[in-house]
């Protein structure tokens, strides 16, 4: 009688995870982007949810949330309802932020992971007055002359702010760092000549390299990438050093299986595609896919990354 009435119960939670994929989303779901519009995470975010729309056949809507390092629109993400009608679109910060802000909420253990989207480089680029072109001469001349070159970041705390901190903890140089707000200032001033290194992301620097206006001597990703054939990885220059930017949608905690399968299911399939490959290629990046478990792995991976990097630079939130 026992082992009848727990092969009922398995049956009919079978039944309602299949009458609930087959229903879902039966109204629109909102995937929010925790940074203002323009940037990478909502240009992603708007692919997802466009691809998700024509999936699904009813509404994925963009809302942006920004604040506090992209802390806000998260954390009203992943305190909503675990219904599948709030998604959230992160991106790499997402895995900085836990070792600078006291967050409400626990980064691993309150979230459903869905999918990694995308993966992209951060490019090295110079002022072209600066007398380097390859990593090992970026490396020679800042060990000949400590602190002689300054460096920008689109602010004290952020991604790129720790991405160059781990090149210059793996290389044993230093520079100085001049935070800005934003990426837009930081570029303006390494074009200009006031800063003369920059970790950029490609949609930001790329048409400068192509203009002249900087020089790119490495991508931090472990392999070349399609928008800079040419540029050879830090890796090739004999250091080890390699950094991904990488977007994905995640979930609250809890979320049921039958809807990140399907979204899940609906983003791989779309990543596949060329179009995908060639609308992704606009801001400098790649498609990536996989599971969830893969993409939490990812989140965990790089969490304890950056973690030991602020506690090394000794980093602090502006």
């Amino acid at each position: 009688m026992k082992r009848t009435f727990l092969a009922l119960v398995a049956a009919l939670a079978a039944a309602a995870g299949t009458v609930q994929a087959q229903q879902y989303p039966v109204k629109p779901v909102r995937i929010v982007a925790p940074f203002a519009p323009g940037g990478g995470t909502d240009f992603i975010a708007r692919i997802v949810a466009q691809k998700l729309t024509e999936g699904t056949k009813q509404q994925f809507i963009v809302e942006n949330r920004p604040g506090a390092g992209g802390t806000v629109g998260v954390e009203i993400a992943v305190k909503s309802s675990a219904d599948g009608y709030t998604l959230l679109l992160i991106s790499g910060s997402y895995a900085v932020n836990p070792s600078l802000y006291k967050l409400k909420f626990d980064p691993v253990n309150d979230i459903t992971p869905i999918i990694q989207v995308s993966q992209g480089p951060f490019v090295i680029v110079t002022h072209p007055s600066l007398p380097v072109k390859t990593v090992k001469e970026l490396v020679a001349l800042a060990k000949a002359k400590p602190d002689s070159i300054n460096y920008a970041t689109s602010g004290q705390g952020s991604i790129t702010h720790l991405a160059t901190e781990l090149f210059l903890t793996t290389t044993g140089v230093k520079i100085t760092h001049i935070p800005y707000k934003g990426t837009g200032p930081a570029v303006t001033d390494t074009i200009a000549g006031h800063t003369q290194l920059l970790f950029g992301s490609a949609a930001g620097v790329v048409p400068h390299i192509r203009s002249g206006k900087m020089r790119a001597i490495a991508v931090s990703t472990p392999k070349r990438v399609a928008a800079l054939p040419n540029v050879p990885t830090v890796l090739e220059s004999g250091i080890k050093y390699e950094v991904t930017l990488w977007h994905g949608l995640i979930g609250p905690k809890g979320l049921p299986r039958p809807v990140v399968e399907l979204a899940n299911g609906l983003i791989n399939e779309a990543l596949k595609g060329k179009d995908m490959d060639e609308r992704l290629a606009i801001d400098g990046v790649s498609s990536a896919g996989g599971t969830p478990d893969q993409f939490l792995a990812l989140i965990k991976t790089d969490i304890e990354r950056w973690r030991k990097v602020i506690a090394q630079a000794g980093v602090k939130a502006e």
